[in-house]
Parts: structure tokens; sequence; C-alpha cells
């Protein structure tokens, strides 16, 4: 019995430290109304000079690649489909 208890002990200690961590997840991710502001009257139009740019070097990189498919679609995703997502899709006031 006296091997058990430092066992026991310890389960229930891992027990409550897991418990404390759980509360500890809990935090409010909103965006503030500074962080909308900015991301509407900064970032946001960033984001489409971003896009129209990133169309702009598609289209002059096409007779280059245009023998390989795979990498017309690779270009198309980077330098048009991803800055039109951020800018048009993504919720304002969010980082990602």
């Amino acid at each position: 019995m006296n091997k058990l208890a430092p066992l026991l002990l310890a389960a229930l200690l891992a027990g409550t430290a897991q418990a404390s961590d759980s509360s500890l997840s809990q935090v409010d991710e909103t965006p503030s109304a500074g962080a909308m502001a900015f991301d509407l009257l900064l970032v946001r139009p960033l984001g489409l000079v971003t896009t129209v740019l990133g169309t702009g070097i598609f289209i002059l990189q096409l007779p280059f690649d245009f023998s390989n498919e795979n990498s017309k679609s690779k270009a198309f995703d980077t330098l048009v489909v991803e800055p039109a997502r951020y800018t048009f899709v993504r919720e304002l006031g969010s980082t990602e």
C-alpha cells in the first residue's frame, strides 16, 4: 500500500493540472474596433493592389510557362487566388 500512494498522488495532480489548463484556453479572439478599422482602411486596399499586381504578373509570365500545365495552376493560386482570398474572403479585422 505504501508503494501505491505516490502513484495515486501523481495521478491526482496530473488530473488537476489538466483541468486548470483547459480553463485557460477560453480566450476572446474577436477583433477590436481598431483592428477592424485598420483592416478596412489600410490592409484591404493593399490587398486589392496586391491582387491586381499579381494578376498582371501572372499574365506576363504565361508565355514563358506555356508548356507546363501544373506550373500555371500553382502560379495562379500563388499570384491571384491567395491575395484575392486575403482581401475579399477573410473576416474583417482577423489576422489570418
